[in-house]
Formats: structure tokens, sequence, C-alpha cells
């Protein structure tokens, strides 16, 4: 059986119930990234809150809050097969125990740490290089990162910026997370156009492009080092890298 949720971590979540409450599952997949299959008998949950309540609560008590924090950055990663290693995973974890988390050569472990690394290391490198906009009486970042982060990313400029209203735009997975200085939120959102920056964001970023173009000391240039602590595919939204 192939069990397909909505997308959302609690549909996640209904399906792992329903692998040990209902029919052993195959594997599991997000509906909306599904490639179909004639020859795969699959079923469609609707989400039930109350049961993947049940299994959060059972990984954090069967196994340990450490598997629930590499299961969910797992679910945040853009593998494909995410959601069938996170279920091995787990079938694994209710049978050790927190220990599963040692048997770091095993291939269910592997797979779940590997995937949960990349989206951490995405986080934090956003958390250096995400750059606001000053626009109207806001805060604007765009970013198109690999995996679906911006929820990791919210509660730290939630703090940092505490009194500035922002947006911080996926413009690959068309969602944002909005700020209004008392508490954040996700939201779809989509916003094609060309962002209008006010005068003094102009200046800010000419002054910013103009202070890391003259500190640059061009005989000790190392573009191999620059990229592996800013990839290419990540500065399409920095502007010191724009035109």
């Amino acid at each position: 059986m192939i069990y397909l949720h909505d997308g959302t971590f609690n549909g996640l979540l209904t399906c792992v119930y329903a692998h040990y409450y209902d029919k052993a599952a195959e594997g599991i997949y997000s509906e909306g990234t599904y490639e179909l299959s004639l020859v795969d008998d699959k079923k469609r949950l609707v989400t039930d809150v109350d049961k993947a309540k049940k299994v959060y609560n059972a990984i954090m008590t069967k196994i340990s809050d450490e598997a629930m924090s590499h299961v969910y950055h797992t679910f945040l990663s853009s593998d494909y097969h995410k959601d069938c290693y996170l279920l091995r995973y787990l079938q694994l974890g209710f049978k050790m125990g927190y220990k599963i988390d040692y048997h770091r050569t095993h291939q269910d472990v592997i797979m779940v740490h590997k995937l949960s690394a990349k989206v951490t290391k995405e986080r934090h490198l956003f958390l250096g290089t995400l750059r606001f906009q000053e626009v109207g009486k806001g805060l604007y970042a765009p970013l198109a990162p690999d995996h679906d982060i911006i929820e990791l990313l919210a509660s730290h400029f939630a703090d940092r910026l505490k009194h500035e209203q922002f947006i911080i735009h996926d413009r690959k997975r068309n969602k944002a997370v909005i700020y209004n200085t008392k508490a954040w939120f996700i939201t779809e959102f989509t916003y094609e156009e060309e962002v209008k920056v006010s005068e003094r964001e102009k200046q800010f970023q000419d002054m910013w492009k103009g202070y890391f173009e003259h500190i640059s000391i061009k005989e000790r240039e190392n573009l191999r080092l620059q990229r592996q602590f800013v990839p290419v595919r990540y500065r399409q939204h920095i502007v010191e890298f724009g035109d």
C-alpha cells in the first residue's frame, strides 16, 4: 500500500499512524509530488490531527527529541523519497528507541541523517546571507532555497528584527513568512513583479556594494572558497553579487 498525504507534517504522521493501525505501507508520498504509477496500490489519507499527535508523542517518548528533530528536518527536504526514508527510520526507531541515532552505518539512519544535515546546513547558510530590503513600511527578503526552510528562519529573524514588519518570501514554493512585530505565520504568497525599494534602501545597497568591492584584495581572491560559503545558485537575491 502506498499512502498519499496533503504535503503537511501532520499528513505524514497520519500516514505513519495508518501504517501501524490500518494496513502496512510500502511507501509514503506527498500527493502533490507523487509520480503516478498504475501498478501501485495507493490510498489518499485525510489528515487527522489527533492521530498525528499520537505519532508525534510516540516519537518523543519512545525514541527521542533528537529523532524528532531529524524527522522534521528531513520532512522539510526536497528529496522525492524522504517520506519513505522516514517510514523506515521510524520503524527502526520504535524497535531500538533512542539508540537508533547511534547506528550511523545503518542505511535507514544514514539517509535520514544525510537529509536532515542538508536542511540544517542550508538554514545556517541563509541565517548569514539572507538580505532584507526596505519596501514601504516593512522589510522584504526573497530567497529560493533547495529545501523548505523558511519556517526554520522565522523565529531567528523575528527575534533579531522584533520591531520591524517583514516578509521572507520563498519564491520557489510561492510561500512566505509574514511577521507583524508581534507574531509570525506562514502563508501562500506570490509576487512576481519587481520589488520597489525605497530611496534610502537604494542608497544603502549602493554603499554596501561599494564597501564589498573596496574591501576585496584582488591578490587574495579565492573564488573557490567564496563559492563554498555562498554557492552561485543562492546569489540571485544577494545584493553584493547583483549587477
